[in-house]
């Protein structure tokens, strides 16, 4: 019989050698022959049908012990179980929707009116976008005077459009404060309340209204899309918001932490210590979004609204943005380094563009760079 090596197995399956190896302790999911000298296991192709059940079911968060019953009951009885698992998931959630809007509404009475105070910090940018090997550029970026976005955009035909749309809906917000006779006016973030992360909010919902709208003179509206991460710099205070799995780096004393966290289904499953890394990078799905900015009405996730947050900046601080054209293709360690180099915003630009093009640039891909200074 022909059998497959443990990482031709796992490259095949969408497991991790690793994960195998787990797998074959727990009598998951045993490997066809172990060579008695050297214990290395081998796989039938046979196997694989199991072993992508077994990486299906980890992906929607089933603990391993009821993934083996399911994997070894027939195929009737096998996809009750998986049914009786998830209406527990869905009661559960229910559930601690209910505890949610009971902490919001606690909270919300705590609120109170937060002042932009410190110093007003300056920006210095530089941004990238390249096609990469897509037959179209669907990435979009604003990089403007206290406003910096990337937008990453799906669609048929590879549609620019949503990306376009959600990038403009935001863009919006940084028209110059002064004008050519000296009077000073209002940013436009302050027509909501004075109040940036409103703003945020409202352009987000513009953005979606947007999509929506021209979706509708679409044959199938279904498929059509985008991530977003938006930062504004009001004073000394970063405001952001983000939609799917573009990301929003801060820079300080020589470390790069990461501000976004991505809106997939591993990336919520790692979270919760249900995936690991390991799993997560090799598994079929993993860029397969559970928020993005869609149509609304198409079932998709245009209500679930923006992640909003605050983050307090100084002077020598970096920013970046990034689509997943470029955090996607190089390794943490190696984007880290990228980061967190020396030189002005368009030196770093061009070297991290430089990197994701001798990785082969698989993907659009989009960044903007920003250096604060006081």
């Amino acid at each position: 019989m022909e059998h497959l090596s443990i990482g031709e197995f796992a490259r095949t399956s969408g497991l991790t050698p690793k994960a195998l190896r787990l797998y074959d302790e727990l009598d998951l999911l045993r490997p066809d022959r172990v060579d008695p000298l050297t214990g290395y296991r081998w796989y039938a192709p046979a196997q694989l049908d199991r072993a992508r059940l077994v990486a299906r079911l980890r992906l929607i968060g089933m603990p391993l012990a009821r993934i083996r019953a399911v994997a070894s009951a027939p195929a009737g009885v096998a996809a009750d179980q998986v049914r009786a698992y998830w209406r527990q998931v869905e009661a559960d959630t229910a559930s601690r929707r209910d505890i949610v809007a009971s902490v919001v509404e606690h909270l919300r009475t705590k609120e109170t009116i937060m002042q932009i105070s410190g110093p007003t910090l300056t920006a210095r940018s530089a941004w990238r976008l390249g096609q990469g090997a897509r037959a179209a550029q669907q990435d979009a970026l604003y990089a403007g005077g206290s406003l910096f976005v990337v937008a990453d955009g799906f669609g048929p035909h590879g549609s620019p459009v949503p990306a376009g749309l959600a990038v403009d809906a935001f863009a919006a917000m940084d028209a110059p404060v002064g004008t050519t006779t000296g009077t000073t006016v209002d940013a436009p973030w302050t027509t909501a309340d004075g109040d940036p992360a409103a703003a945020l909010l409202a352009a987000t919902a513009e953005a979606s209204r947007a999509i929506t709208a021209e979706a509708a003179t679409l044959p199938d509206p279904h498929h059509f899309g985008t991530t977003v991460t938006a930062a504004l710099l009001v004073g000394s205070t970063l405001f952001s918001a983000h939609v799917g799995d573009s990301r929003l780096w801060l820079v300080r004393d020589s470390r790069a932490e990461r501000l976004t966290r991505d809106h997939t289904v591993v990336a919520a499953l790692i979270e919760e210590g249900r995936l690991t890394e390991d799993e997560a990078r090799s598994h079929e799905d993993r860029n397969l979004l559970n928020q993005a900015l869609v149509p609304v009405g198409t079932g998709g996730h245009s209500d679930a609204g923006p992640d909003l947050a605050t983050t307090e900046v100084r002077a020598g601080d970096r920013f970046v943005l990034t689509g997943d054209g470029v955090h996607a293709v190089l390794a943490a360690d190696h984007l880290a380094a990228l980061l967190t180099r020396e030189g002005d915003p368009d030196a770093v630009g061009q070297e991290i563009a430089c990197a994701v093009e001798a990785a082969g640039a698989p993907d659009n891909y989009a960044l903007v760079v920003v250096d604060l200074d006081a």
